[in-house]
């Protein structure tokens, strides 16, 4: 049996999930952060639902904004350090040299499946480590990462051929 305070964050849920959601959605590039966004400020609501628990309008699209405004800042810093690691590979190998096409093709490359590259080849991690990293099964872990090398294969300017012999693929 659900208890008060569990039935009535659901009733909020229900009630607010919609209009939090498209709210986000018009402020973010993508229907899966968006989504993530808008759970994220019902977890906030959850963690303050004891201390004070606010159900406005606008509080919940304060709490939105606040965390679209995280979204952007972490993404910036994420860009930053790409556009870094891309400028000293530049300066160290030269514009033309592979180092700097594997920056490109990494930048190209959705969050997870960099991430999961870095894992993998930078980090020199086990399936069994990269699995206990993103808290999944093996098996989802060897197909995230086969997945991420079909999507590098793509951003890649050089040849498949000479691609999968770097990735030891």
């Amino acid at each position: 049996m659900l208890s008060e305070r569990e039935l009535g964050f659901i009733a909020i849920h229900k009630d607010s999930y919609p209009l939090v959601y498209r709210f986000v959605r018009r402020r973010v590039e993508s229907a899966e952060l968006a989504e993530e966004l808008a759970a994220d400020v019902f977890r906030v609501v959850w963690q303050k639902w004891d201390s004070a628990p606010r159900t406005d309008t606008a509080w919940l699209l304060t709490v939105a904004r606040n965390l679209i405004g995280n979204a952007y800042r972490s993404r910036d810093r994420q860009q930053a350090l790409q556009d870094k690691l891309r400028s000293e590979a530049v300066i160290r190998f030269g514009d033309a040299s592979d180092n700097v096409g594997v920056q490109d093709a990494m930048a190209g490359l959705r969050e997870k499946d960099r991430d999961i590259l870095q894992l993998a080849y930078w980090d020199d991690l086990s399936i069994a480590d990269i699995a206990g990293v993103l808290h999944c099964s093996e098996s989802a872990a060897k197909v995230r990462l086969h997945r991420a090398r079909a999507a590098f294969r793509k951003q890649m300017p050089v040849s498949a051929e000479t691609m999968t012999q770097k990735m030891g693929a």
